[in-house]
């Protein structure tokens, strides 16, 4: 069987855990050569990083340390992908953080900032990154987006997320519009709950939200990079601008 991204270059941000460290696994296991890029090396449950799981199994993939809410950070993940793997074909801005759940007003100038800054300004400057070097290269590429069904619905006391997870999803959009013209496809994810670390820590949050998900369970982080895989895809040419969700029925 092909593997649907042999010969691409792709990196994964929020790589070491989660949802991030699957989607770079299923993009390693189709053919891309995957730079992880996350604050630590390591998952946060524990357990072995994801480019030496990669590499284990015969892929290609390395390591770059970045905070994604520095500018410079991001440019410098994507010039190690271009010096270790010649070029830049995904580009996943999968990196993001939850935040302080309060009501707003007790949200303080640092709590907004923190998410905003990773979440979105991080998003934005994955984006910039990444446009600038497909353009450059004339051979397109695509780029998603991580956002979030609460950036389609409101959820009590988390303002600050569900603004930058919204923002996200409008952003895809309009760099959809703006770069078609130059071959780049843009799209973004609205998962639901998903089974992660910080979710398992959390069995009331758990419990609640599955009463209400029509599947009646989470979802697993591979069914989310599965949906990342299709939309990173050649089945998926003809679809940009586009926000899968990925949500068992959830906001239906």
């Amino acid at each position: 069987m092909t593997e649907r991204l042999s010969g691409q270059s792709a990196v994964v941000t929020g790589g070491a855990s989660g949802m991030g460290r699957a989607i770079a696994r299923t993009f390693a296991r189709e053919g891309a050569a995957v730079t992880v890029v996350d604050i630590r090396s390591s998952p946060r449950a524990g357990g072995r990083p994801t480019q030496e799981l990669i590499s284990e199994h015969g892929g290609k993939a390395q390591f770059v340390k970045a905070d994604v809410s520095d500018r410079n950070d991001i440019e410098t993940a994507v010039e190690k992908t271009l010096d270790r793997f010649g070029s830049l074909d995904i580009m996943v801005n999968n990196a993001g953080i939850w935040g302080k759940q309060r009501p707003i007003t007790e949200i303080t100038e640092d709590d907004y900032d923190s998410v905003m800054d990773v979440n979105l300004r991080g998003v934005y400057f994955g984006c910039q990154a990444a446009v600038q070097v497909m353009k450059a290269q004339k051979s397109g590429g695509t780029i998603l987006n991580m956002s979030s069904v609460a950036g389609l619905f409101a959820y009590e006391n988390a303002s600050v997320y569900c603004a930058s997870k919204a923002a996200i999803a409008n952003l895809t959009r309009e760099l959809a519009v703006e770069q078609g013209p130059n071959g780049i496809r843009i799209n973004a994810i609205s998962p639901g709950l998903i089974l992660t670390a910080q979710l398992i820590q959390d069995e009331g949050a758990k419990g609640e939200f599955e009463e209400e998900v029509p599947l009646r369970r989470e979802g697993d982080p591979e069914e989310v990079a599965d949906a990342a895989l299709f939309l990173v895809s050649d089945a998926a040419s003809y679809v940009s601008g586009h926000n899968l969700v990925v949500d068992g029925g959830f906001t239906s």
